[in-house]
């Protein structure tokens, strides 16, 4: 037996009355609006009538007289063409049809994004959209391996932003009186990154304004790195993996391939793990084969752009 739409009884039950049309519609009106909410969801899903109707088992003909606000239809069959759309019934009769196009677009973003990365798309629109937004952009760090030329393009560019430069891995040498091999030594990786938070921390209250150089593994520590995404426009400095290398041992450092044959494979391996979280940032900055002018020159075009 079908239960029609319009003879759908009032309740107290929150469930039903979320169902009721409209209330401000007429009979005619109603039909109208229902229609032209299930060809606007159809056609956003980019799906031909034939086939809404073949997935809801609902004739074509039934269908094209329901979108033009022409027939009545049982609940029993609004159910299934909910479904063929992939909606909701309460989604079906919301009073959003006059919404912006942008908005349509979101929405249908979201509808196919896997439930994994929704906490992804929160956490993006809260850093870039929230109140504090203007004042993040005025902390920018970069972040990537070593040798990638973030301490070079750093200097550099607060020198232009007339702002500080600040090293991190320096501020945690300076806070703790000790390198960061002993601190390592003595604390172990959970206790090396529980001093790099307090640093971090630390440097972003004393400074509106800075251009930040953060150690490559800051991105391991969840807490710690999202603390920097959402306070600090993040850049990630990268490079081709041999010219990270070249450019540690230009620089003197031969700790990178003393006693280990099979440096460039465990840096490779490295970037590997690391690319997805160093893709988090704000921006990415190639300095392969570039120099460090051409580079520099390249970041304050890029990065006025972005800021824009």
């Amino acid at each position: 037996m079908h239960v029609w739409l319009m003879n759908i009884p009032t309740s107290s039950n929150p469930k039903v009355a979320s169902l009721h049309r409209p209330t401000s519609l007429h009979d005619g009106d109603f039909l109208l609006f229902l229609g032209k909410r299930v060809r606007q969801l159809r056609n956003l899903r980019g799906m031909t009538r034939k086939t809404v109707a073949r997935e809801s088992d609902v004739s074509e003909r039934h269908l094209a007289q329901l979108e033009a606000g022409e027939g009545n239809v049982s609940i029993v069959l609004l159910s299934r063409i909910a479904a063929a759309l992939n909606v909701s019934l309460v989604e079906l009769f919301a009073l959003e049809a006059d919404e912006p196009a942008e908005k349509q677009m979101i929405r249908r973003f979201l509808e196919r994004l896997p439930n994994h990365r929704l906490g992804e798309v929160v956490f993006r629109l809260m850093r870039d959209f929230s109140p504090g937004e203007e004042v993040r952009r005025k902390r920018i760090a970069l972040i990537g391996l070593r040798g990638a030329g973030k301490s070079t393009l750093g200097s550099k560019l607060a020198l232009e932003l007339c702002v500080p430069f600040i090293e991190v891995d320096g501020e945690i040498e300076k806070h703790t009186g000790m390198p960061l091999g002993e601190i390592f030594s003595l604390y172990g990786q959970s206790g090396y990154r529980a001093i790099e938070r307090r640093a971090l921390a630390k440097v972003l209250s004393e400074h509106d304004c800075a251009v930040l150089s953060v150690g490559g593994g800051i991105v391991s520590e969840k807490e710690t790195f999202d603390y920097l995404l959402s306070h600090c426009y993040t850049i990630w400095i990268k490079a081709q993996p041999e010219e990270h290398m070249s450019r540690v041992l230009e620089q003197g450092d031969l700790r990178a391939m003393s006693g280990n044959d099979q440096a460039m494979e465990d840096l490779r391996r490295i970037l590997e793990a690391r690319e997805p979280l160093y893709r988090q940032a704000d921006m990415e900055f190639d300095t392969s084969g570039s120099s460090v002018e051409a580079s520099f020159s390249r970041l304050k075009t890029t990065l006025h752009a972005n800021l824009q």
